[in-house]
């Protein structure tokens, strides 16, 4: 990794760089400061490492990716392509057809950053494998480092340019063996007789070596894992992904004795916890009208609060799409917290307005005066409840990444049901309370009930 920490040493909005080894394998991870413009940096990464100097022959060129080496929340489903029936070289051959034309294609699909085939089968392509019998380089006297070194000379060199007339020709000394050639590579000479490569070895080119093995439901099988992309949405991400699979299946998989399962489906827990919220935020507008109705024992008045939640959750969903931001759990807990804070103003002004008519007003002079004289009381209350949220919208650490979305929700719901209290309510309640009755014919069973409450719950001290 040396050569490639050097070129990537100063990357623009770097903080930290961290670099690991092992045998045949490395990688380097490279951490940005918030709000880095990672599009740029990926362009920037990429730049650097074209002016890499040549790396050794036998290792591929780096490979770059967005997100942390190994985090979870990047996993996006694991695929395991299984082979049903066939041969070895049957699976040697699809393995080779999925590498090359099914895990591009996959990459190649939204919200999907990377595809890691993993075969088992110790590498990526076909190599050449040359095995020297040490027993008969010993009865030859071949000495194997000299061998091999004679082996890696192998190259086709140029030897300069020769004039004919007033042409030039370039020429060339191709000393370069083919596979099926080389056991023809002669070595050294032993009484006027060659002593070639095929003497004291075996050439073959074919599938490397296996390391180990991968069996899923019973069936040999390759294991592709797929990353997703940090901006991607993961259901529809997921969605696209199983469709692709699917009809995979039904059409060429199926022509060649491959199926492709999923060992896990993330979709289900991410659905579950949208279902619990959901489920919470029903619950708790349910119990709030329960309480509603319970406080003013009237279906038209508790109807007329009851508007404030779902006109001030409907906004609150089209402020959010219009901020770029999406629906995901942590704004679905904004929206359950705010479901009883968008009532507040609500319940102030019907309150104030049944009070003007129990004064004697008319059900127009009432539903205007309500929300004029309480204006100012909410405007207050409610800038307050902005001020508390609204500035960890702004953060830019982890912290503001994490809580942004909760905060915006709650701070644009709460200013929602304001702008509902003073504006839907009076005309809902001008219309569907011109007719209430002022006096209610059970007032002796609720205060009955009410002294009865206190009497219970009082201590001898509080009474």
């Amino acid at each position: 990794t040396v050569p490639i920490d050097e070129v990537l040493q100063g990357t623009p909005s770097m903080t930290e760089m961290s670099s690991w080894s092992v045998p045949n394998f490395s990688w380097s991870q490279l951490e940005f400061a918030l709000e880095t413009d990672m599009t740029r940096a990926l362009i920037d990464i990429i730049s650097r490492l074209n002016r890499l100097r040549p790396l050794p022959g036998n290792a591929d060129r780096p490979n770059v990716s967005l997100g942390e080496w190994g985090d979870a929340n990047d996993q996006l489903i694991e695929y395991f392509i299984e082979q049903l029936e066939g041969s070895e070289e049957d699976l040697v051959r699809n393995k080779r057809w999925l590498r090359e034309v099914i895990q591009p294609e996959v990459a190649g699909l939204y919200g999907v950053a990377r595809v890691g085939m993993f075969d088992a089968s110790g590498n990526t392509s076909d190599q050449l494998q040359i095995v020297i019998d040490p027993y008969k380089a010993a009865e030859l006297g071949i000495d194997i480092a000299r061998a091999a070194d004679r082996i890696g000379r192998s190259a086709n060199i140029s030897s300069g340019v020769v004039d004919v007339g007033r042409r030039s020709y370039t020429l060339r000394v191709e000393g370069r063996w083919d596979a099926d050639e080389l056991e023809n590579l002669i070595l050294e000479w032993r009484g006027g007789l060659p002593i070639k490569l095929g003497d004291i070895a075996t050439i073959d080119y074919g599938p490397p070596q296996r390391e180990g093995f991968i069996y899923h439901n019973g069936r040999p099988a390759a294991r592709f894992s797929i990353t997703k992309t940090n901006d991607a949405n993961v259901l529809e991400a997921l969605d696209g992904v199983k469709q692709h699979m699917d009809e995979l299946n039904e059409g060429v998989f199926r022509d060649r004795n491959l199926l492709a399962a999923y060992s896990f489906d993330p979709s289900v827990y991410i659905k579950r916890s949208i279902n619990l919220l959901t489920g919470n935020l029903a619950a708790g507008i349910l119990l709030a009208l329960g309480v509603l109705w319970l406080f003013l024992r009237q279906w038209r008045a508790t109807l007329i609060i009851a508007l404030a939640i779902p006109v001030s959750l409907l906004t609150t969903f089209v402020v959010l799409s219009m901020a770029g931001r999406s629906l995901n759990v942590i704004s679905l807990a904004g929206l359950a917290f705010a479901t009883g804070m968008v009532l507040d103003a609500a319940i102030v002004v019907l309150e104030n307005i049944v009070r003007l008519r129990e004064h004697g007003q008319n059900a127009d002079q009432a539903a205007e005066t309500g929300a004029t004289q309480v204006w100012g009381a909410l405007l207050a209350s409610t800038a307050t409840t902005v001020a508390i949220f609204m500035p960890v919208g702004f953060l830019r650490d982890e912290a503001g990444q994490l809580f942004g979305d909760l905060a915006v929700t709650i701070a644009v719901a709460v200013v929602a049901s304001l702008l509902v209290a003073v504006t839907v309510l009076p005309a809902a309640a001008r219309r569907w309370l011109s007719d209430m009755k002022l006096k209610d014919d059970h007032a002796g069973i609720w205060n009955r009930l009410a002294a009865r409450i206190v009497s219970l719950t009082g201590s001898p001290g509080r009474r």
